[in-house]
């Protein structure tokens, strides 16, 4: 399932001039549009970015969609500071960028993987390690930014399984035909 040569083939993305000039344009696009964001509280927002992260891992696999999580999260710092620097978000986008790539990268995307990935996504990247970092930077106990964190989370969730169904539905044969994903079978993405 996860062989020496899964990691080996995302790995090889990062010395493929063609898979580099892809990063790129996917950190170009996820740090313009992870700027663009609803505030909901002190350190917590509304966005779809997460929408990029998941395309891109599908596309580059866990090793290069790792590394294009770390540097997305350093040069938007560097360019869009927000509040102090922290490696605890860089680890957090790494995280996330994994679950995603764990989930889509040479494998047939299907609803219940989307689904999956989101709640793992939403739950452990966001609320737990969003709300550690939070509480770690802002001097408040891990519960507040915890139950604050989930609530948006948990509201969130379906509106962005949908928007990563119809997101997939509309790239996949795109991406396909490139022979930049797995064939995700008979279009529109079904639970199976």
């Amino acid at each position: 399932m996860f062989s020496k040569e899964y990691w080996r083939s995302s790995a090889s993305k990062l010395s493929s001039i063609h898979f580099i000039a892809l990063m790129a344009a996917f950190i170009a696009m996820k740090i313009i549009v992870g700027n663009i964001y609803i505030p909901v509280a002190q350190n917590l927002r509304v966005g779809v970015n997460f929408v990029l992260v998941a395309v891109e891992a599908s596309i580059l696999g866990p090793a290069a969609g790792m590394v294009s999580a770390a540097i997305t999260d350093l040069l938007g710092f560097a360019l869009f500071p927000s509040g102090p620097f922290f490696a605890g978000y860089t680890l957090t986008a790494v995280c996330g960028s994994l679950i995603y790539a764990l989930l889509f990268y040479r494998r047939r995307i299907t609803v219940l993987r989307i689904t999956i990935a989101k709640i793992l996504n939403n739950y452990l990247v966001n609320v737990l390690l969003g709300s550690l970092w939070s509480a770690i930077l802002y001097d408040k106990a891990f519960i507040v930014y915890a139950a604050t964190s989930a609530i948006k989370n948990t509201v969130l969730l379906p509106f962005e399984i949908v928007l990563l169904v119809v997101v997939f539905n509309l790239l996949a044969p795109i991406l396909v035909r490139r022979h930049l994903i797995e064939d995700p079978g008979k279009l529109p993405l079904h639970w199976k």
